[in-house]
Parts: structure tokens; C-alpha cells; sequence
């Protein structure tokens, strides 16, 4: 096997990461919240309901931003519903996922849920642009945000929350392309309406920050024409534009579904090329940045056959649903769509993991049981931990594979960031199923002279998981034998594999 390259040197950086990039989402869909986060009479639950061995594995896992209450759910959100006394909260029927929703857990809960994973945990607020518009999203933004003295204010305090919640970032509805959205619109109608939207809510906070809808995938037919016609609408309004993306072998392709990154990457260059021909056109000087604000391997064909099964008179409180059990190959895929965000880092200042507990999650629980940690937990937890400085510009020279989809793929996928402190660390992926990659790193311009660690996820059987019954049976193992000897890092990639390696 050749070996693959590249050089590092402090002069030739990406950007700076945001810490917002290892965000996360929480939607009322299937057990994500109920069961999930949020399970009252558990052996671990507070007195507030929520499960703090689940909240200990958020902590883990290094979430920042937390995006709510939807997705598709919000489309049909009614924030009224979701304050006050619990047992005063009315039950409804939710239209995007075909269930009951009890609204037990609500705004309050979910910032309680916040507070308590801790400050680098910040609230991404979704308002309804589905069914509601300009009135109600500055009704929520005023009971949430104003500190007291009116009408709705006085309603947050009388239920309990003294202090404001503090929301700075919202997200003007979700997904308003796709025809399965509940009040899906035009892209005129849509950009009109987020415009109408974001006009108001500056009125009333000057200092928010605001996501208008991107297209839902790359895939739809109105991609690039769509984020066009939105942001030529708000343009100097919002701060962001959204991505959402997700990816699956298709018909067993597991070649072309290890080079998903190579997708991402694309959809976020095409993103970026389309927002700046608008600025250009409009002769502003402001850059539109981007709000990766769904992405994760979804096993999306198999929830599309279950759910032609449904009954329609059956409407069941947190279903299980999407609960995709990921494997080692999932965990690299995984990983390398982690790479490709950082290697962003200057465009995507926001990226939200889809989701977060039970739902295509890095954390599973069993009702009344443990929780524990999927194969995708450690790739989000180790980049979340290590991932903090500026993005390198990594460039890789490396041997090559062929695709179905992409064609000719490079088997190595890398980036490295550098901290505050001078460390670097490497985050690297081999997208051979069977060989391993000799990897040599050329260290230019960086005062650094060891390993302090390697860290890989692979295994034997690519398709090993952790489960209820066995949750500890993929976990990273240290790497032995990788070196840095005069300026240059030497080691080799297992196949198939995550790898992060620190220097210092």
C-alpha cells in the first residue's frame, strides 16, 4: 500500500472552530425526549424528571448547542401548550411523526435540561413557520427573553422561571422545501414569511441571531435555486442559512458509503458558492454563514418501509422510532462527516447532531434501564474535546479507491486543529476495508515533539455494535508505534478506522 501525506504548518489555516459546531438536536420524536432525556420514576431521574445518567453522557459527549423542539415537529408547535403546570398541559396530535404528544416536557424543561449539562450548553430554538408565523414567534421570543413587566414576561415568572431564558439563536421554521413538511411553501413564500419573521423579532431584540431554512438535502430539485430565492429575501436579515443531510449505504454500497464526507463537503461548498453569488449581487459585505443543523447516518430507507405500516387510527405516546443500532463501519462514516465540518470551520459555525438520546442518537436508554453509549458516541466526544483551536489547512496526497457514486475517492480523510496551547491534534480516517495506511505527516513551523496519545476505533468485524446486552463491546483502543522524529509523524492506519492522534 502507498503512503499517504500531508504537511501542516501554522501559516496555512481553515479558520477558528466555533464551539457551536458540536451541537446537538432534541426533537419530540419517538422516545428522543420521553424515556430519553426525560423520564420521571426513573431510579436516576431528579426531582425535575430528567435522567442524570443520560445527563452525565451528554456531558461526556461534549454537546454545546442544543437545537429544539424540531424538526418536523415544529411545523405543527404550539409553545403555549408547552408552558405552565404540567398537569394543566393539553395532549395533541402530532402530524410529522403519527403520534400523541403529552407536552409533560416543555420550554421549561428544556432549558432545566440545559442548565444542567452545563454553560457550554446553549439553547437553538425553532419557531412554527408551518402553521404559524410572525405573531407567535414574537410571543414566544417575549415570554422567553423579556425580563418582566408584560403580559407574557409575567406568564414565565408566574409559572416558575424567574429568570429570562436567555435564547439568543433561532431557527425560522424547518425543512420548508420538503412537501412531507406540515404547511410546506414556495421558496416565495418562504423567504417572504422568514423575512416578515426575522424583521419582527429584531424589533424586539436587535442582538438575535437567526437561521433562515436551506434546502432539506442537496438531492432536492430545488436545491441552490431555493437557498437563492430564500436569502435574496433576508439576506440582511439572518445570520445563517441551514443544511441538513444524511447518509446510508445505498444497495449495499459500502465503498461509496464510506466516502459520504465527499457529499458533505460538496453540499457545503455549493452552499457557501450560492449564498456569496447573492451578497455579490446585492453588493454586501456581509457573508452568510452556515447552520449544519441536521446530519448523521440514518438508516432512512427502513424507516420509510415502517412507516408505510403504520395504522392511521393509531396515534401512540413516544413510540420507538429511528432507534438505528450503528456499527464500527457506521461510527468511521461517522467520523469522517465530522472531518468534513471542521475542515468548514470558516463557513459552518453552526452543526447540530441529529439527535441526541434514542433517536439516530450516540446515546441509547431502555425505559426504566441504563443508558449507554453507541459507536458514534466516541468520534462526536473525542472531536468535541479535541477539536477546539484553529483548523489546519490539510491537504492530503493520498492513495486512491473507486466509487460508485464518487468516483475516484481518496482513501485518507484528515484535518488537524491546533489549540490555544500550541498542541495539535490529528483527526484522520482510512476508508479501506482491508488494508491498513501508512501515513507521514510533515510538521512545519510547530514546536512539537511527541505523541501524547493515538487513539483508534476499529475492530475485527466491522459490523460489531455496542447493545443493551453488551454495551461496551466497541470502544477505541490505543494505537502503539506511532512516532514524531524530526518534524515528521509516522504511523499506520488500521483499516477501516477512526483515528485521533495528539501531539504536543
Amino acid at each position: 500500500m502507498h503512503t499517504a501525506r500531508f504537511t501542516l504548518d501554522p501559516a496555512f489555516t481553515v479558520g477558528e472552530v466555533n464551539p457551536r459546531l458540536f451541537g446537538s438536536f432534541v426533537e419530540h420524536l419517538g422516545r428522543c425526549v420521553y424515556t430519553g432525556v426525560f423520564e420521571p420514576g426513573h431510579p436516576t431521574a431528579d426531582g425535575q424528571g430528567l435522567r442524570q445518567d443520560v445527563l452525565a453522557l451528554v456531558r461526556e459527549l461534549g454537546v454545546t448547542a442544543v437545537r429544539y423542539p424540531g424538526g418536523n415537529f415544529v411545523s405543527g408547535y404550539r409553545w403555549e401548550d408547552s408552558v405552565g403546570p404540567a398537569e394543566n398541559r393539553p395532549r395533541r396530535l402530532d402530524l410529522a411523526w403519527h403520534s400523541t404528544e403529552t407536552n409533560r416536557f416543555g420550554l421549561s424543561e428544556y432549558i432545566d435540561f440545559l442548565r444542567k449539562i452545563g454553560p457550554q450548553a446553549e439553547p437553538m430554538m425553532a419557531v412554527n413557520l408551518g402553521t404559524r408565523g410572525v405573531a407567535e414567534a414574537l410571543e414566544l421570543q417575549e415570554y422567553a427573553n423579556h425580563p418582566e413587566g408584560t403580559a407574557l414576561s409575567d406568564l414565565r415568572v408566574s409559572h416558575g422561571d424567574k429568570d429570562p431564558f436567555g435564547i439568543r439563536l433561532w431557527c425560522l421554521g424547518n425543512e420548508m422545501d420538503g412537501p412531507w413538511q406540515t404547511g410546506h411553501k414556495t421558496a416565495e413564500e418562504y423567504g417572504r414569511l422568514a423575512a416578515e419573521t426575522a424583521r419582527a423579532m429584531r424589533q424586539q431584540d436587535p442582538g438575535v441571531e437567526l437561521v433562515a431554512c436551506g434546502s432539506s438535502s442537496q438531492s432536492m430539485p430545488t436545491f441552490a435555486e431555493w437557498e437563492a430565492t430564500v436569502l435574496k429575501e433576508t439576506y440582511d436579515l439572518v445570520d445563517y442559512i441551514s443544511l441538513h443531510a444524511y447518509y446510508w449505504p445505498e444497495d449495499g454500497d459500502l465503498d461509496s458509503f464510506l466516502a459520504s464526507a465527499v457529499d458533505m463537503e460538496s453540499f457545503i461548498d455549493n452552499v457557501v458558492a450560492t449564498a456569496d453569488h447573492v451578497g455579490a449581487r446585492l453588493k454586501s459585505k456581509k457573508k452568510i454563514n452556515l447552520s449544519f443543523d441536521e446530519w448523521n447516518v440514518w438508516y432512512l430507507p427502513e424507516w420509510e418501509a415502517r412507516a408505510k405500516t403504520f395504522e392511521q387510527h393509531d396515534w401512540p405516546e413516544a413510540p420507538r422510532l429511528l432507534e438505528d443500532n450503528y456499527s464500527v463501519t457506521d461510527a468511521v462514516v461517522f467520523g469522517s462527516l465530522l472531518i468534513a465540518l471542521l475542515r468548514h470551520a470558516d463557513r459552518v459555525t453552526v452543526a447540530c447532531l441529529a439527535q441526541l438520546v434514542n433517536v439516530i442518537a450516540p446515546i441509547m436508554t431502555e425505559p426504566g434501564g441504563p443508558a449507554w453509549r453507541q459507536t458514534t458516541f466516541f468520534p462526536f466526544a473525542q472531536a468535541a474535546r479535541h477539536g477546539r483551536g484553529r483548523v489546519l489547512d490539510v491537504r492530503v496526497d493520498s492513495p486512491t479507491y473507486e466509487t460508485r457514486k464518487y468516483g475516484e475517492t481518496d482513501l485518507l480523510h484528515a484535518t488537524a486543529v491546533r489549540g490555544e496551547d500550541g498542541t495539535v491534534t490529528v483527526f484522520a480516517v482510512n476508508r479501506s476495508r482491508t488494508e491498513e495506511l501508512p501515513l507521514e505527516v510533515a510538521l512545519n513551523g510547530l514546536d512539537l515533539s511527541s505523541v501524547v496519545e493515538h487513539s483508534a476505533l476499529a475492530d475485527a468485524d466491522p459490523d460489531a455494535r455496542n447493545t443493551l446486552d453488551d454495551p461496551e463491546r466497541v470502544t477505541p483502543h490505543t494505537v502503539d508505534g506511532t512516532t514524531l522524529q524530526d518534524g515528521t509523524l509516522t504511523t499506520v492506519l488500521e483499516p477501516l478506522s477512526w483515528n485521533v492522534i495528539r501531539l504536543a
